[in-house]
């Protein structure tokens, strides 16, 4: 079994670097094209709150540093007519059990749990599709699968927010893997500017009794691991 310090893991790490470097970007136009047009087509915009863009224990200016190009890609699947936004959002009770690993945030009626001005700000925002979530999985007790079932199983999915490999991960693997157990030949996309995770550097868990996260390095590898269960991750979103 390889150690982490072999160099076989070295050359692993360099290759995902090398991979996301080289990354292109893709055209929503050509998306909708090839995926029904714009009425089969969502937008799954995760965890874009208060509580982990700028207020609160877990808020992170590396998940802050997305909110323009989440922004952008909203405007412009809306300027391109689609008109289904999923909005899957931790709104946890007082007693949520994911505590325990996270530390308490997003509670139910604070201001953590509320999505960021600049989401909540735009002149389609009305349109947006709420799922509160107790738990890193979008699809676990909250209807989200009824819902889409309900709405007719998405042709294109896009997912934005946050955290790369907690509930972006969760989400993208769960609609690919839905998609394939239904043969539905639905494309999953994710476009790496639009997706960010947090930083835990291992001194500061230590002192606060947390466990260490490496942002960089574990936004790389669970993009990798997407891709390598058929999401389509691309650097961007253009029009």
């Amino acid at each position: 079994m390889a150690h982490l310090g072999d160099s076989s893991v070295h050359t692993y790490l360099g290759h995902v670097a090398d991979w996301l470097a080289s990354l292109p970007a893709a055209s929503l136009r050509d998306l909708l094209a090839a995926h029904g047009g714009p009425a089969a087509a969502a937008v799954f915009c995760v965890d874009m709150t208060r509580g982990f863009c700028s207020e609160g224990r877990l808020a992170s200016p590396r998940v802050a540093s997305i909110v323009p190009a989440v922004a952008q890609v909203l405007i412009r699947a809306h300027e391109a007519g689609v008109r289904r936004f999923y909005l899957p959002q931790d709104c946890h009770a007082p007693d949520a059990a994911e505590f325990a690993q996270y530390g308490v945030h997003c509670v139910a009626g604070t201001p953590e749990s509320d999505l960021v001005p600049e989401l909540a700000g735009l002149p389609f925002a009305d349109t947006f599709v709420v799922i509160p979530k107790n738990t890193v999985a979008s699809h676990v007790a909250t209807g989200l699968d009824a819902r889409l079932d309900r709405d007719g199983w998405p042709g294109l999915c896009i997912v934005v927010g946050d955290c790369t490999d907690i509930c972006i991960y969760q989400l993208a693997i769960h609609l690919k893997a839905r998609a394939n157990a239904q043969r539905a030949g639905s494309a999953v996309v994710v476009p790496e500017r639009c997706v960010q995770t947090y930083d835990l550097p291992p001194a500061t868990a230590l002192s606060i009794g947390a466990m260490p996260h490496h942002g960089e390095l574990l936004h790389g590898v669970f993009l990798h691991h997407m891709a390598l269960n058929g999401v389509r991750v691309v650097s961007e979103v253009v029009p």
